[in-house]
């Protein structure tokens, strides 16, 4: 079973815009609503691709009955905490046309009170051998900056593969506790060593500083650049994309991990993973949603 912990899941309005313009009247051209969080985006994935999930962590008010009824309604179990006061967040993604790129307007989600922390780790005591646990996302108000420690803390010696996509401080307070998979992407590597853009010489650098601060796979999204993997073997593999026109890149990155473990799981050949990883990846950039388990396996073997 793998479960995914979402701190700060959120209902993405996903909008296109023609020739947006900042400060004037726009108008869609078409619109969707995502059920998400990068967490939640990883069990959407993996359902899709047939592997066991559960779905973890805070929903609150309507708009999280939304969350849940559209995951319910997906067949994705979920089992959340569920909040007194406040709202799950609702994200808006402006995609312009004409080249115009992409806008995102993140909510900044209720506030978690200690005992609904408690709740949640409650939960993952039921975590044994053999499962995987992805924490993934920002982390909402009223959680300690180290609520990734303390929850890799509490799976620690169960023999549960931890992986951890975030960003800056977050992902740097967890490599001590020697998570099996890392999945920062090219500008967040950067954010973290204090570079702008880095070169592919630079993201292997970057990286192998991440394994010898404790992380055992580090796997890099760049974007229209494709991955690196550096596995815990010391091999350093990189993949580019193929052919296809990107749409979206909200969800690639989740869509990625979701394909590294559903690959790793199957064959334990960090290889064949990261090839998973990658198509699923590039199906998720390709499409209008989160790819399907059909859509990730047709591009599998260009890889």
């Amino acid at each position: 079973m793998v479960y995914t912990v979402t701190l700060n899941p959120a209902l993405d309005y996903e909008v296109l815009v023609d020739g947006f313009r900042a400060g004037g009247l726009n108008r869609t051209s078409r619109e969707h609503m995502h059920f998400g969080g990068k967490g939640v985006n990883v069990s959407t994935v993996l359902h899709s691709l047939g592997v066991e999930t559960t779905a973890l962590g805070f929903l609150a008010g309507f708009t999280g009955r939304a969350l849940e009824d559209g995951l319910k309604a997906g067949g994705v179990p979920a089992d959340f905490v569920w909040l007194e006061e406040g709202l799950t967040r609702v994200n808006v993604k402006i995609r312009s046309g004409g080249g115009g790129g992409e806008t995102e307007i993140n909510s900044q989600g209720p506030a978690i009170p200690p005992a609904a922390l408690e709740a949640l780790l409650q939960k993952l005591d039921r975590l044994k051998e053999g499962d995987a646990l992805v924490l993934a996302g920002s982390l909402p108000a009223g959680l300690p900056a180290d609520v990734y420690q303390t929850i890799l803390a509490r799976v620690e010696g169960r023999g549960v593969l931890t992986v951890v996509d975030a960003a800056r401080d977050v992902l740097k307070g967890v490599l001590a506790r020697r998570p099996f998979l890392v999945k920062p992407n090219s500008a967040e590597l950067g954010e973290l060593f204090g570079k702008g853009s880095l070169t592919e010489a630079e993201i292997l650098s970057c990286a192998e500083n991440l394994q010898e601060q404790g992380a055992r796979n580090i796997l890099v999204s760049m974007a229209g650049d494709g991955s690196l993997l550096l596995d815990e073997t010391g091999a350093a593999r990189r993949l580019g994309v193929p052919p296809g026109t990107a749409r979206r890149s909200v969800g690639a990155g989740d869509s990625m991990v979701a394909g590294f473990l559903a690959g790793w799981l199957e064959t334990r050949d960090y290889a064949a993973a990261h090839r998973m990883g990658a198509a699923a990846g590039s199906a998720t950039a390709f499409s209008e949603g989160l790819a399907t388990g059909e859509e990730i396996r047709k591009l599998l073997p260009l890889f």
